[in-house]
């Protein structure tokens, strides 16, 4: 069995699959096994692949299942894969020529039952690092503290022990929504494990316009449910009370958008909730205010 599963879970990005199948080719390391999650794709997504498996050049499994978004592609994948660890690399991005083997040389050096995983950096085309690099005395920090104590900007890497992953709840699913935030599993992991930290490039990272970062206004707008379940988790567990009263907004704001009239008790923090009411109105006026905005420039 191989160390690794890099795992993409894809919606009809047949155009762009290629860099990421390339990038995984150059590995200096073949340790690994690539898990295409195809989320109900109408391109030529699964031919492309099926060629790509004909040339041998790399473990490849395919799985195709009906369209329900990002998110629900990290439950089958979490069901599926046995290796001791295991990335997501995005249908856009891609890994840099060493990262399979960085990966696999720190965590054998330093991994230990007390560490979920490994925080590496993701870097544009150009080389430039995304946000902030990962301060040299910092060895191991959960998610939480990485990011809202100690305040260390955009984004990264998360490489997971698969048992780890595998022990928390799945993403939700809510009808008529597709898009869950993905910081679930990794900040109920921050209750029980630290992440070591790795002051390196893994994956290069280019934010398509069809890409959910590009269009989060919209999905905020068709996705409440799935915004609201994020925000009460950061609400629970987030070691920022910023950051948790910055949820709580939030909260209230994908409750109005789903009208959900019954918020406030379902809230794990009610008296934080309440106080936020106010602020959550204003956002969904920011909310509206910014899509009608886009709707006219589109």
């Amino acid at each position: 069995m191989k160390s690794i599963t890099v795992f993409t879970p894809t919606y009809n990005r047949a155009y762009c699959l290629d860099q990421l199948y390339q990038s995984l080719v150059r590995q200096t390391v073949k340790d690994f096994s690539w898990l295409i999650i195809d989320d109900g794709s109408s391109d030529t997504t699964k031919e492309l692949v099926q060629l790509w498996m004909m040339e041998n050049k790399l473990e490849i499994q395919y799985h195709y299942k009906p369209n329900q978004g990002m998110h629900t592609g990290y439950n089958v994948a979490y069901e599926i894969i046995k290796t001791e660890l295991s990335v997501c690399i995005d249908s856009d991005d891609f890994m840099t020529d060493n990262a399979v083997e960085v990966i696999l040389n720190h965590w054998n050096q330093f991994g230990t039952e007390n560490h979920a995983g490994i925080i590496g950096l993701d870097c544009y085309k150009n080389g430039e690092i995304i946000g902030d690099p990962i301060p040299k005395n910092l060895t191991e920090s959960t998610i939480g503290e990485f990011n809202w104590i100690l305040g260390i900007k955009g984004d990264k890497k998360l490489v997971y022990r698969t048992d780890v992953m595998k022990k928390y709840p799945a993403y939700p699913v809510f009808d008529d929504e597709k898009f869950v935030p993905l910081d679930g599993k990794p900040i109920m992991a921050d209750q029980d494990y630290k992440m070591l930290t790795l002051n390196q490039i893994l994956c290069v990272v280019e934010y398509m316009e069809d890409g959910s970062t590009k269009n989060i206004i919209k999905s905020y707008l068709k996705n409440p449910k799935g915004f609201a379940y994020s925000r009460k988790l950061r609400m629970k567990y987030s070691p920022s009370s910023k950051d948790r009263f910055r949820n709580a907004i939030h909260y209230v704001s994908s409750a109005i958008i789903s009208k959900n009239t019954k918020f406030l008790q379902e809230s794990p923090k009610k008296v934080l909730t309440f106080f936020a009411i106010p602020f959550g109105v204003l956002l969904y006026g920011y909310i509206l205010f910014s899509n009608n905005i886009d709707k006219k420039n589109n």
